[in-house]
């Protein structure tokens, strides 16, 4: 099938790659390049990158509104317009011009999590299951009808990891979709929209850490934090990104020593690094000063005086 590619970061990359090799993907839309991660240089978007890779045309119109880019995608007559989190809305003129249609691999069990972070309020509501399901577009956001869905079990998976998951998921299910839309076998099923929820975007600093909520929200905030939303806060007043935590067992070594830590204090004990919340005690196991690289936490630890003291204090920010 002639296929045009739409999508932006990895989760739709890794798509893209089992994508090009079965199809004929005529075409590649993403966002324009951007700052990413450290640095002030333009990058290319992760899609972009395998696009080029594989001499794919690239297009990073700033709306797809305007007739002239509207009138570029119809001259390329594609059978399919196949989209991953590319973060742009299409237009209704858009979604009638490819003949099987647009469809969505959207990183959620619809109508479940409709929106642009479902991968992360999965992590964050404290799901057992997160999924993915390949969505037929239509104008309302993340409403069409579905045809074929992927689950998985969360089971701990930060959400870099999930993210690959599901990007494995939904490769292989999109595949599968467009085999059955080419030989029109496809059954779709229509979403219950008593069963909607929304995932709305995670916000600057939603996932920051804080001494006023519990162990179990601190350790889904980390969860689900990356780069773009790290999970940040202020241990003896230098600011830090915590890169990954764990919950303290009864039956940790440390458990007697640490649970009495008192909301808002730090405790350094046999060369592992606790903070206490207003319910208990979770630990840190890598974290990232603010302009310094990654380390674990005794590294981090042997840079703050008196970390031995008990009277520590972090904060959020």
């Amino acid at each position: 099938m002639r296929v045009v590619f739409m999508g932006t970061p990895d989760f739709a990359a890794s798509i893209l790659i089992e994508l090009k090799e079965q199809h004929d993907v005529v075409a590649v839309y993403t966002r324009a390049d951007a700052v990413r991660g450290r640095g002030k240089k333009l990058v290319p978007s992760p899609v972009k990158e395998v696009a080029l890779g594989a001499n794919i045309p690239v297009f990073e119109p700033r709306t797809l509104r305007d007739e002239a880019e509207v009138e570029r995608l119809r001259a390329l007559d594609p059978d399919v317009i196949c989209v991953a989190a590319y973060g742009m809305i299409l237009p209704q003129a858009v979604l009638d011009i490819p003949k099987h249609g647009c469809l969505n691999v959207h990183a959620s069990l619809l109508p479940k999590y409709r929106g642009a972070a479902p991968i992360e309020r999965a992590i964050l509501n404290g799901d057992d299951e997160a999924g993915v399901c390949i969505m037929r577009m239509e104008a309302g956001l993340d409403t069409g009808d579905y045809c074929i869905c992927r689950s998985c079990q969360i089971a701990g998976m930060n959400a870099e990891r999930l993210t690959g998951e599901l990007a494995d998921k939904g490769a292989y299910a999109l595949l599968s979709a467009l085999y059955d839309v080419e030989h029109g076998v496809q059954r779709w099923v229509k979403q219950a929209e008593e069963d909607a929820t929304w995932a709305p975007k995670i916000e600057k600093g939603e996932l920051n850490l804080n001494p006023a909520i519990t162990c179990v929200e601190n350790l889904r905030h980390v969860q689900a934090s990356g780069a773009q939303h790290p999970s940040k806060c202020s241990i003896a007043g230098k600011g830090v990104t915590v890169l990954s935590a764990a919950a303290l067992s009864q039956d940790d070594s440390c458990f007697e020593a640490a649970s009495g830590l008192a909301q808002g204090k730090v405790l350094f004990a046999q060369k592992r690094l606790f903070l206490g919340c207003v319910d208990g005690v979770f630990e840190i196991l890598e974290i990232k000063p603010d302009g310094k690289k990654e380390m674990d936490a005794r590294s981090f630890a042997a840079g703050v005086q008196n970390i031995k003291s008990g009277e520590i204090e972090w904060e959020t920010l």
